[in-house]
């Protein structure tokens, strides 16, 4: 498949770009046995990490949005996550030397997440890689997260390209959705926080590939 008219590489945050999913858990973990609850296992909570804090509250608390303890348990996960956000993070092997490829031919990358800006900013200071994304799309950017296009198609806007031009990588059925409606390529991220339940074979994604490297040459960059 010829992909030369691919200009910019678009990714998820979580579950796709960086494995965020051992500092969530720990914070996850934390706020469980602050509040007398037993901690969960890794394995537990790993599929959930790409739906974020909401998720992940009620996971382990059991409870739904409504609940009149749910805020509170959720404030309080996101502000220990915030103090430690970067601890066990990291790129997913490969992604680095994915991004290095996508860079050295000219080509242009950039982050759209449903993560808030006050969470997404420091988490990519820490990887050192604010500097180097032409874009960073954060959810509260826009009034409109994904899987509505806004982001994706300012997140293009900003890196001088077209939907046509640019390909969305994410590990969430939002992902594909949004990068569907923006009139981009899609790829799903099978490396990423794949659920048990989850059917990416169903999303409608132009490519389901296990690793950055794979993404590489799906890209025709090596």
């Amino acid at each position: 498949m010829n992909q030369q008219h691919i200009k910019t590489v678009l990714f998820d945050l979580d579950g796709t770009l960086a494995d965020t999913a051992p500092d969530l858990a720990d914070a996850l973990n934390t706020v469980l046995l602050n509040n007398g609850k037993d901690a969960l296992p890794f394995e537990q909570i790993r599929p959930v990490v790409s739906h974020g804090g909401i998720a992940l509250v009620s996971l382990g608390f059991g409870i739904e949005p409504d609940h009149p303890k749910f805020e509170p348990l959720r404030q309080q996960l996101l502000q220990v996550y915030a103090d430690d956000i970067a601890n066990k993070t990291c790129l997913f092997p490969g992604m680095s030397e994915l991004l290095n490829n996508i860079e050295s031919v000219g080509m242009n990358w950039g982050v759209v997440t449903n993560k808030p800006a006050w969470l997404t900013e420091p988490l990519l200071d820490a990887l050192n890689l604010s500097q180097r994304a032409i874009s960073i799309v954060s959810g509260d950017t826009l009034k409109e997260r994904k899987p509505h296009p806004s982001p994706l198609l300012y997140a293009c806007e900003q890196a001088g390209s077209q939907g046509f031009e640019c390909v969305y990588v994410g590990d969430a059925e939002r992902d594909i959705v949004a990068g569907n409606k923006a009139g981009m390529k899609t790829i799903v991220a099978l490396f990423g926080y794949i659920g048990t339940k989850d059917r990416p074979e169903t999303w409608g994604a132009d490519a389901l590939l296990e690793s950055p490297q794979a993404i590489s040459q799906w890209l025709q960059l090596n």
